[in-house]
């Protein structure tokens, strides 16, 4: 793979894992909701799907027969059906809260808190926690190596207004949190920087090899 191509795919997978790993290090809990942290991950994948299964994809007898131009809007085409994909799926992801930089124990007595001040007729069953008041119905999972907890959504009948309340309030409650910084945002920090490291030593090695794939895409 060329060194342009190279950091179209892994550039954007390089910078998620370093802001990733830039979170789990700061001492405040981060409330995201699914629907963002879905968005940036599609984000940080699209150079590797782009340029792996969609590149294999391409039909090249039909770029072929089209020319240049054509080729072009085939590649246009393919980039708008990968939008679509990642905007269909965010639209039909059930509601989720994504808290980093926290572990169960820490947030569960805070999420306690939030929710009898928003829902007196909350009901929790272990790990299980029911809102009529809020119209939402949500179960907590955790990633124990990464300390994140997930509010997942349990069940199709949620209110989105509920959940948006939801975090909110959450968000506010942790504001003023202190926690231990993780030592797995190390490890993804420095795994971001050692790709970053590599395309720019790819970019600095061949330079001419950027500029003559960036011509060569100008001049379809």
């Amino acid at each position: 793979m060329e060194p342009f191509h190279q950091c179209l795919a892994l550039g954007p997978v390089a910078i998620y894992l370093a802001l990733l790993g830039a979170i789990n290090l700061t001492r405040r809990p981060l409330v995201v909701s699914g629907g963002r942290d879905a968005a940036a991950l599609g984000l940080a994948v699209s150079g590797l799907v782009f340029f792996g299964p969609m590149a294999l994809l391409f039909p090249e007898s039909v770029a072929a027969h089209f020319g240049p131009a054509g080729t072009k809007y085939l590649w246009l085409m393919f980039v708008g059906l990968m939008v679509i994909c990642l905007i269909v799926m965010l639209l039909i992801l059930r509601p989720r809260l994504i808290i980093y930089n926290i572990s169960v124990d820490q947030l569960r007595p805070i999420l306690a808190e939030v929710v009898e001040r928003l829902d007196s007729d909350a009901q929790w069953a272990g790990d299980c926690l029911f809102l009529p008041g809020l119209g939402a119905q949500l179960h907590l999972e955790s990633v124990g190596w990464m300390r994140n907890v997930s509010l997942v959504s349990s069940g199709p009948k949620q209110n989105y207004q509920g959940w948006s309340r939801l975090e909110v309030e959450l968000a506010t409650a942790l504001r003023g949190i202190e926690v231990p910084w993780n030592i797995s945002g190390l490890m993804l920090l420095s795994v971001g920087n050692a790709l970053v490291i590599g395309l720019a030593w790819a970019i600095i090695h061949d330079p001419q090899a950027i500029a003559r794939t960036v011509f060569e895409l100008l001049d379809r």
